[in-house]
């Protein structure tokens, strides 16, 4: 069970954010290509610096608490889910505010 905590935290994310959506009505994953051209950058960027830090010896994860699927460069496929998933909770929590702002 340990090897699954990194994607058991990503999952609570989603669950406390992914709720937004349907019940505030946000349109986020409605509006897909917007999402996807918010993602790309940040997805690319932090990728990019893990396997860099990776390859140069300055991080490391912890195989006991990731899946063990690791991409090329040395990336698990659970830092690269975090950077995905951690955005769109972002965008969605900071629509859901934007929406209740708007609209009281």
């Amino acid at each position: 069970m340990e090897r699954l905590t990194y994607l058991a935290v990503l999952a609570g994310c989603l669950a406390g954010a992914l709720w937004l959506e349907p019940v505030l009505r946000v349109g986020v994953l409605r509006r897909w290509r917007r999402l996807l051209l918010t993602l790309v950058p940040v997805v690319v960027v932090f990728a990019a610096w893990d396997i860099a830090a990776i390859a140069a010896g300055h991080w490391t994860f912890d195989p006991a608490q990731t899946t063990g699927v690791v991409l090329p460069g040395g990336l698990p496929l659970d830092e690269l889910l975090f950077f995905i998933v951690v955005p769109v909770c972002a965008v969605l929590g900071f629509e859901a505010v934007r929406k209740v702002l708007r609209d009281p």
